[in-house]
């Protein structure tokens, strides 16, 4: 295990608290875990005991990294440890940390990383065209009144307006009043750097709103102002437009998707199939139904 436990006395002092008795218990529970292992492994590794006591030390070292407030709970998760768990670990981490670490793997990643990232950024304009409705704070900073943005589908106009209410899906082009150029946009800015959050009083808000506050600055020293509904618009629509204009996209969500895509695309080029016999000739067709009554007729 590459994670060091801390078995301090102020990490273990609420597990411990309760005298030589409770260590007592905790010993056993120990000679509980390392009798019920080698009865298990001695059946298909003969008596090897050091291969015993290195499931054992890692289902107790594992238990231990969740910091257990009580003798139950370590109980607990030494039985939930199993040693096909145990396993199952050892092979996740395998595949996640010494093969991936490997320089085939590292050039392969790099190699695919920008087919990943242009797949993410088409899915974060596709969500700019169908556009969301955001909460507009009036004067006394009530966010009692809504309006909507969408990007056009060639990219290049972002079309917005005000609503009198939330709408039920997405808003057309022709009911949004104000248009503006993605040519014109000059910069995107969030958080303290937006000109509404700059505004007297706008910093007193609540943390929350300043996380989902972010602004379009185009000319003629306009501006564009957004409050977001929550973190994933957010992040959606602040790096949707900063591939419009050609910038890194640097939120989270575009780095937790990368990580996802790139492990999943990664995993698909290393399957083996070493032992697996690809057929010459593709499967028969199978004879049709006796009926057709499944078929919907739309005439």
């Amino acid at each position: 295990m590459s994670e060091k436990v801390d078995l301090s006395p102020i990490r273990m002092r609420s597990l411990f608290l309760g005298g030589p008795e409770l260590w007592l218990s905790f010993l056993d529970s120990l000679g509980g875990v390392y009798q019920k292992r080698l009865l298990k492994l001695t059946k298909t590794l003969s008596p090897f005991y050091p291969q015993v006591m290195q499931v054992v030390k890692e289902q107790i070292m594992r238990a231990l990294t969740t910091k257990p407030s009580s003798l139950d709970q370590f109980k607990s998760k030494l039985q939930n440890l199993s040693y096909a768990e145990i396993l199952k670990i050892r092979q996740s981490e395998r595949m996640n940390q010494e093969d991936f670490q490997s320089r085939p793997i590292l050039e392969l990643k790099e190699k695919i990383q920008p087919e990943i990232l242009e797949l993410i950024k088409q899915q974060r304009l596709n969500r700019l065209v169908e556009g969301t409705c955001f909460r507009k704070l009036n004067s006394r900073r009530r966010q009692d009144k809504f309006w909507y943005c969408r990007l056009s589908p060639n990219h290049k106009v972002l079309h917005y307006g005000d609503l009198e209410e939330s709408p039920q899906g997405e808003v057309p082009h022709d009911s949004l009043q104000d248009k503006l150029p993605v040519a014109d946009i000059k910069a995107v800015v969030t958080g303290k750097d937006c000109p509404h959050m700059k505004e007297k009083g706008a910093l007193k808000q609540n943390k929350e709103v300043l996380e989902l506050a972010f602004s379009i600055l185009f000319d003629s020293n306009g501006q564009l102002n957004f409050i977001a509904p929550d973190k994933h618009e957010y992040c959606v629509w602040t790096d949707g437009l900063n591939a419009l204009l050609g910038k890194d996209m640097m939120s989270e969500l575009t780095r937790n998707d990368l990580d996802t895509l790139l492990s999943m695309e990664i995993k698909l080029r290393l399957l083996d199939l070493e032992n697996i016999q690809i057929p010459d000739a593709p499967p028969p067709i199978p004879k049709e139904p006796s009926n057709y009554d499944f078929v919907y007729d739309c005439n």
